[in-house]
């Protein structure tokens, strides 16, 4: 799906703070990637990490089209559910066939 790294995620409260400095400083810079780029520097983060963390904000917040974090949450539990249920619909599946063969086996037997 994505990049894998071995680093470890920013803090949430990390991330929180880096995302309200840029909307309460944001007017103070020429544009929003000035203020991604200085804030990014400040926390320590890159400012394209930080621009990604402001747009799944406004997400979460409604402010911007696509799936908040609790959305995506969820669909990755239906889709955990569905791939279980799969599971256990094929088990299911062959254990029918089963023993409807065994079932055939013993009406055919003398």
């Amino acid at each position: 799906m994505g990049k894998t790294t071995n680093r470890k995620p920013y803090p949430a409260e990390l991330r929180e703070r880096a995302v309200r400095m840029v909307r309460e400083h944001e007017g103070e810079y020429a544009s929003r990637w000035a203020a991604l780029t200085s804030i990014a520097e400040k926390v320590g983060c890159n400012p394209e990490t930080l621009r990604n963390w402001l747009r799944q904000s406004e997400r979460d917040d409604g402010a911007a089209a696509g799936m908040s974090r609790s959305e995506q949450e969820r669909v990755k539990e239906l889709e955990r559910e569905v791939k279980e249920l799969r599971r256990a619909n094929e088990i299911l599946r062959k254990a029918s066939a089963y023993f409807a063969q065994a079932e055939l086996d013993r009406r055919n037997k003398p």
